[in-house]
């Protein structure tokens, strides 16, 4: 399918800037400009036919038909609804104070928190263009996995005396008004505008990760990571964890990083925690839940995660051994 990509990118690289096929740049940039033309083309194709399917989901119905749902189906549903929702933690924060006010039990409403930075539209587009459908079914059920558990112990702990007081004050009524139906050119419209406004803000991730991974393709010797950070390193799961909390980015920005670090041999459960803990720990999303979560809840929340993504990382390291 991106063949004729593939042809652009080698005749950019070795004719129109005349350098060597056999040359580490030369490998190094024909990789930065095929992944980047490949990566922009999905971005606004999926995110383009998401958004546009979004537009028949009006959030105050969603909210209403989980809050109605039995705790494990309510779980699985907030998971998944996170696919379809905003694409780094800090923007998923307020549709977490809409689904706590409008009556969706607090664990439900931590599997999505979980899910929505994890697997979105942008995560699956850049896995499925870097890595290949298994991968990617691979990460989005692992994430999947974490949200719904994660969302279930929590919500066993019964904490939600952890929440800031004026959230559970400001409990939403019914909202009876009648939906204003849309044209299929304004949804359209709609889908345009959304897609162009993410395209502005993740851009110039896609750039800086492709470029830091097309230096990681061309230039780190082959078997460098892997004396490091190999399947056999028991510390390199939690490691990679940790190091990936302070490291704040969205999937478009990690995703090639990570992308190219597996190529030169970083484990693949390494990989996977490593990517998690960027997009789903994050210390600004941790300050901003501090205006609604007490410091409690916010260290339950990250460990019960955290442990969730180490577990995922030891697992896969163990089955691709």
């Amino acid at each position: 399918m991106f063949y004729p990509l593939q042809l652009l990118a080698n005749y950019l690289t070795y004719s129109v800037f005349n350098i060597s096929a056999d040359s580490l740049l030369g490998q190094a940039l024909n990789f930065f400009i095929f992944d980047t033309l490949k990566i922009f083309i999905l971005l606004f194709v999926i995110i383009f036919l998401v958004s546009f399917i979004r537009t028949y989901l009006p959030p105050h119905k969603v909210r209403s038909f989980i809050a109605n749902k039995n705790k494990l189906t309510g779980h699985i549903l907030a998971s998944l609804l996170g696919i379809v929702t905003p694409f780094c933690s800090c923007s998923a924060v307020p549709l977490f104070l809409g689904f706590v006010e409008a009556g969706v039990p607090l664990g439900v409403t931590l599997s999505f928190l979980i899910s929505s930075p994890m697997i979105n539209e942008v995560a699956l587009v850049l896995l499925f263009g870097l890595f290949g459908w298994k991968i990617s079914l691979l990460y989005v059920l692992s994430g999947l996995l974490i949200a719904i558990i994660s969302g279930l112990l929590i919500g066993r702990l019964k904490v939600e005396n952890l929440v800031a007081d004026f959230v559970w004050q400001n409990k939403l009524q019914t909202n009876n008004t009648p939906e204003i139906k849309k044209s299929r050119q304004e949804r359209i419209n709609y889908a345009l505008g959304y897609t162009l406004d993410i395209f502005r803000r993740v851009w110039l991730f896609v750039v800086i990760g492709v470029a830091i991974g097309a230096w990681i393709h061309g230039y780190v010797p082959a078997n460098f990571l892997v004396s490091y950070a190999g399947a056999n390193n028991w510390y390199a799961v939690p490691l990679a964890t940790l190091i990936g909390i302070p490291l704040y980015s969205n999937a478009a920005g990690i995703i090639p990083l990570v992308s190219a670090l597996t190529e030169k041999g970083l484990a693949l459960g390494t990989t996977l925690a490593f990517m998690m803990a960027v997009t789903a720990l994050s210390l600004p999303e941790f300050m901003i839940l501090k205006k609604v979560m007490k410091t409690k809840l916010i260290i339950i929340f990250a460990t019960v995660v955290g442990l969730g993504i180490m577990f995922i990382g030891y697992l896969f390291n163990f089955i691709l051994k």
